[in-house]
């Protein structure tokens, strides 16, 4: 199984990006997959994930209304748009998958997923 996280880059304050999780080897319509980020000298912390199969969606507090996750069955890969981009922001992106299991809190934690990309850089200039 691999996680293949791309679409990271350095970017204004305000502006857009759109980073994708590509897997090989499982399909993300029957995981969770969430979104992390760790920015510099700070822990790893969740942003974002999708549920299996009906695809809600979840948000931290700091990215409602800014970030959108979604997921293309066809592709096999999971999105996340990011708009109104703040310095904020400025992390190593990591997607992850989990197996179904827990309940909806659980998906916010990272001990739960089960693989996890290679993380791609989101550098917001102020």
């Amino acid at each position: 199984v691999q996680l293949q996280a791309s679409g990271g880059g350095l970017v204004q304050a305000g502006g857009s990006l759109r980073l994708s999780c590509a897997a090989s080897g499982v399909t993300l319509s029957h995981l969770y997959v969430g979104w992390f980020h760790q920015a510099p000298g700070k822990e790893r912390e969740w942003v974002s994930y999708i549920s299996r199969g009906n695809g809600r969606t979840y948000y931290t507090d700091s990215v409602k209304g800014r970030f959108t996750t979604t997921r293309d069955n066809a592709k096999n890969t999971v999105y996340l748009q990011m708009n109104s981009l703040k310095p904020d922001d400025t992390a190593v992106y990591y997607c992850a998958a989990a197996y179904p299991g827990g309940d909806m809190n659980h998906y916010v934690e990272e001990a739960f997923y089960n693989y996890w990309g290679q993380g791609t850089q989101v550098t917001v200039s102020s």
